[in-house]
């Protein structure tokens, strides 16, 4: 990797981290020293990149900056289109229709030396029952709006709840909702199959929602994904 490569990776770790990265942890990912790390960064300040902070605490990209048109290798394209046409299997409408758009744009984009050659063939098998809601329900996730749902359960037991919605996770056999339940005063993952009814109550909530979601995330939520996906 040439330094140039390297300083520009630096750039895309930082602008894509949510929270101070640590030198060790930037040369972890590029595999190189703390040292090299320490002289691409004091650079890129030098040429008035807005990188914040110091060696031992971290260091984060002030917000603003931003960066001229990318372009892709082969095997990124590659990767993206393979991950588009991955979308087939969550029998979501939405989702396969904006993946079609975004690879078409890309690919208009590309010179012919970057399009991809390689085929791909992506089988569109699933056992994921599809939901009319799941397009309403990421557009309440990015807006973090209060939702009452109705809900039914595998047991035939329905049950109304107000919540907060977090994130979508992709299982191959059902897509989860989850959310922080007003009812149980906790995380909860709800099947979005079997959410029957959807009203957004008026209240909006982005930044509990921010904090719910890094919670939520540090609470190790695989460990109760499978019981959702059957319940």
């Amino acid at each position: 990797m040439t330094r140039s490569t390297r300083m520009f990776e630096i750039i895309q770790i930082l602008r894509q981290a949510p929270r101070p990265v640590t030198a060790q942890a930037i040369a972890d990912q590029l595999e190189v020293t703390k040292r090299t790390v320490y002289r691409d960064i004091s650079s890129l300040q030098a040429m008035s990149v807005p990188i914040e902070g110091e060696a031992g605490i971290g260091y984060v990209m002030r917000a603003g900056f931003d960066l001229p048109p990318l372009m892709f290798t082969a095997q990124e394209v590659e990767a993206l289109f393979v991950g588009a046409a991955l979308l087939q299997r969550t029998g979501d409408a939405g989702l396969q229709k904006a993946a079609r758009s975004a690879t078409g744009k890309i690919a208009a984009a590309l010179p012919d030396g970057r399009r991809p050659h390689v085929p791909h063939h992506v089988s569109a098998w699933t056992t994921i029952a599809p939901s009319p809601l799941a397009d309403t329900l990421r557009d309440h996730i990015r807006t973090g709006a209060e939702l009452r749902i109705t809900y039914d359960a595998l047991s035939d037991q329905r049950s109304t709840r107000t919540i907060l919605p977090l994130a979508m996770i992709y299982f191959t056999d059902a897509v989860l909702l989850a959310a922080w339940c007003g009812l149980r005063q906790d995380f909860r993952h709800f099947r979005i199959d079997r959410i029957t009814d959807c009203t957004a109550t008026g209240a909006q909530y982005p930044e509990r929602c921010q904090r719910l979601r890094f919670d939520w995330e540090r609470s190790d939520p695989m460990r109760d994904y499978a019981m959702a996906a059957r319940d």
